[in-house]
């Protein structure tokens, strides 16, 4: 990345510069000190206490991605949305695992991530911003390099990351439109289930009913936190779970999966700082439904 020094940044020190103007964290600048980056003003290597003059050329240059030992390139084909030298927008299918675990170390998104980059000479490891459950589907966003993850992180600490989605649920709640405020914690003896439980971390859920059919309805969901399965839990909570999540009480006898759709994404773009949307339609299995 590179800059011409305007004259209201004159004095300033190249570390006040890039946290201040262009939100690099402590640990970033850190990492490009210690771990093979450079920072150049006017081709010549500087500290960055060096106080920035009118007409610099300021360039910094990231040390080298490492990816996982364990992380193999696929050639998977993904629906990629967007892309850009920054980041990444895919609409993922129902039935992928986000990242590697032990368990399904291959066939995941990040996988295949590493495949299309490496197809396109990118040279980076896979960041992701948003991640998705396997068998929920739609729009998730990636980050192409860790500056962009740095401030796509601070993004969506403050909001401006932001996820809307459909799911059917069993029946129909009473009030057609409310907030599902109830603490999250992972269930006692087990590493994926997750439960309401009064020492659990703050969830915050609002929906709205779409529309209503004899034994689901269609309903708008935005997330004000965004713990591990929440959507599905508090769902289920209410006496309402998504259908086809059976882990959480939904019936499969109309979908082989939880109906759960990310069907819109916005946020801040980490180099333009241009707010961008995107919206992606229900997929053929939850459209059926409908």
């Amino acid at each position: 990345m590179e800059w011409i020094i305007r004259k209201i940044h004159e004095g300033l020190l190249i570390r006040t510069y890039l946290q201040r103007e262009h939100g690099f964290s402590r640990r970033m600048i850190k990492s490009i000190k210690f771990n093979g980056g450079n920072i150049l003003v006017n081709g010549t290597n500087q500290n960055v206490r060096y106080e920035l003059k009118e007409g610099d050329k300021l360039v910094v240059e990231f040390p080298q991605e490492k990816i996982g030992a364990y992380m193999e390139p696929e050639d998977t084909p993904l629906s990629i949305v967007y892309e850009d030298d920054a980041v990444l927008v895919l609409n993922k299918a129902a039935g992928m695992l986000s990242i590697p675990s032990l368990q399904q170390p291959t066939g995941t998104v990040a996988n295949a991530l590493l495949g299309h980059y490496k197809n396109h000479d990118v040279t980076n490891t896979v960041h992701i911003v948003t991640r998705l459950d396997r068998d929920t589907s739609g729009l998730m966003l990636v980050a192409k390099n860790s500056y962009s993850h740095s401030r796509l992180s601070a993004f969506q600490k403050d909001g401006k990351v932001k996820r809307q989605y459909q799911a059917v649920i069993e029946g129909t709640p009473s009030d057609k439109k409310g907030v599902i405020n109830a603490p999250i914690e992972r269930k006692e003896g087990s590493i994926i289930e997750r439960t309401v439980r009064e020492d659990g971390k703050q969830a915050i859920t609002h929906y709205e009913i779409d529309k209503e059919f004899d034994h689901y309805s269609l309903v708008r969901i935005q997330l004000e936190t965004g713990r591990t399965h929440q959507i599905r839990v508090h769902f289920s909570y209410v006496g309402h779970p998504l259908v086809g999540d059976t882990l959480y009480g939904g019936d499969d006898k109309w979908i082989g999966r939880q109906a759960l759709h990310c069907y819109a994404l916005s946020f801040k773009h980490p180099i333009t700082n241009e707010d961008i949307h995107f919206q992606q339609e229900l997929p053929q299995d939850m459209k059926q439904l409908l």
